[in-house]
């Protein structure tokens, strides 16, 4: 048995011994005479946890037994401190000092929270999150910017990054792979700044964005047959658009046989096939070394013998990489990139491709992007929140110095309901792909009417 066992089976046995291990001798208590907040209570019960426990030895005990175990001495504590809480108030105080210890602090409550999907700390008082598309204020607080300081230091920990004076920017993920990033003074003026972009530990299937109406059954008929035969494919839409949770759906529809390869800033691809290496880029140390990018690890990909590649998100020089990759016999590969239209996709391609250092002429990088790109998909988030599949457009070849597009799918925004959401229609434009002889040689046969120009649904 551990000592932090035994110390915690001793703390339940009598007053005496918990006297002795949590130091509460009457006259160490709360003076119960004058009028303390639940705050200051809950400092002062955790103060004494953290103080006296034998935290260096948690690792004996599985996650909910310690837990579990902790509670004990927690209600205990509060028995001890101030017995005059009700039960609502007691049970408060024990969760929030667990989520004190072990947790994120307030940030516990919302992270329990399905229906919110980001979670926007501008200072330790001020908490926004957006539900269902809206933002509202919060009134989950902390207690100040050391308290805030201390949580988001101990989210980087988690996943082996830093946030100080010498590096006040900070990109990590929780444990469900939900995106995190932090903003620290001298930068953020006003106080410790932190953004979470929540990924829960349930990925959103196939068959949720159907139900959420984000595409069709049409356009999800055709995504998986273009994955099946191994095309590539860049998602491409703004911020908060659903990019990387559409990528990770898709991912899906890889087959279970293939080598797969990701490579990421903070890990977030959640993909549910066995043979995947998992590779995260890696920021410069305190004296500026050992920085590992994005383009380093496509590079050492190539020699890993993977089958498809997969870039959570190309922001630059990464770029040419990639378009090589799928150039030279990684097909199937895809990745996202910020841009809001098919079109602007591709003029944001060869922007980074320009940051590369290679001065390629303009003709010779649209022949590499038509060459090794064969489908946008196009994301946005429309006014009022929905998010939306709003263009599916084939790259075909070049035309002098123009690379020819061709929508196969599209959505139409029709007008704004009496909620102020976005509504219209997904609409096939009547144009029949050129790469379907190329999905019927790998086996694939579409339904002769899928392309046929009409309203596949309204919303």
């Amino acid at each position: 048995m551990s000592r932090l066992q035994s110390g915690l089976k001793n703390l339940g046995s009598s007053t005496g011994n918990y006297s002795r291990l949590g130091g509460l001798s009457q006259a160490g208590g709360l003076d119960r005479s004058s009028n303390k907040s639940f705050e200051e209570l809950k400092r002062l019960i955790h103060a004494k946890l953290v103080d006296q426990l034998d935290l260096s030895r948690v690792s004996d005990l599985a996650g909910d037994t310690l837990r579990r175990e902790i509670r004990l001495v927690v209600e205990r504590l509060c028995d001890t401190e101030n017995p005059l809480l009700n039960r609502m108030e007691r049970e408060r105080l024990i969760d929030e000092v667990l989520d004190e210890t072990f947790g994120f602090g307030p940030l516990e409550v919302l992270l329990k929270d399905p229906t919110i999907s980001d979670i926007l700390v501008n200072g330790p008082h001020k908490i926004f999150v957006e539900r269902r598309g809206k933002l509202e204020k919060t009134e989950v607080k902390f207690r100040d910017n050391e308290h805030l300081l201390q949580i988001i230091d101990r989210i980087v920990s988690k996943v082996g990054r830093r946030v100080d004076e010498t590096s006040p920017m900070v990109d990590a993920r929780l444990p469900d792979g939900s995106r995190v990033n932090a903003i620290i003074p001298p930068l953020a003026l006003d106080g410790p700044s932190m953004s979470i972009r929540r990924f829960g530990a349930n990925p959103l299937k196939l068959e949720d964005l159907l139900n959420f109406k984000a595409f069709t059954p049409e356009i999800a008929m055709l995504l998986e047959a273009c994955i099946k035969s191994r095309m590539n494919i860049i998602i491409s839409g703004g911020t908060g658009s659903g990019k990387t949770t559409l990528l990770n759906t898709l991912s899906s529809f890889i087959p279970q046989d293939e080598r797969i390869v990701t490579i990421e800033d903070a890990a977030e691809l959640q993909l549910q096939q066995e043979h995947v290496v998992r590779l995260e880029t890696r920021p410069p140390n305190i004296e500026g070394k050992g920085a590992v990018s994005t383009r380093d690890l496509v590079r050492n990909a190539l020699r890993m013998r993977p089958e498809r590649i997969i870039i959570g998100e190309c922001r630059g020089a990464e770029s040419l990489d990639m378009l090589q990759a799928m150039n030279t016999g990684h097909s199937g590969s895809m990745t996202t990139l910020h841009a809001n239209s098919p079109r602007d996709g591709q003029a944001r391609l060869e922007t980074m491709i320009m940051m590369a250092g290679m001065e390629l002429p303009i003709k010779a990088m649209r022949q590499q992007i038509s060459s090794a790109v064969d489908l946008i998909i196009q994301a946005n988030r429309l006014q009022g929140g929905p998010r939306k599949v709003t263009s599916i457009t084939e790259v075909m070849s070049m035309e002098q110095d123009t690379i020819i597009m061709q929508e196969v799918f599209r959505f139409k925004q029709l007008g704004i309901d009496q909620n102020g959401r976005a509504f219209g229609q997904f609409e096939a434009t009547g144009v029949r792909p050129s790469f379907v002889s190329r999905l019927e040689a790998a086996g694939i046969k579409l339904p002769s009417n899928l392309f046929q120009e009409r309203v596949l649904l309204r919303d």
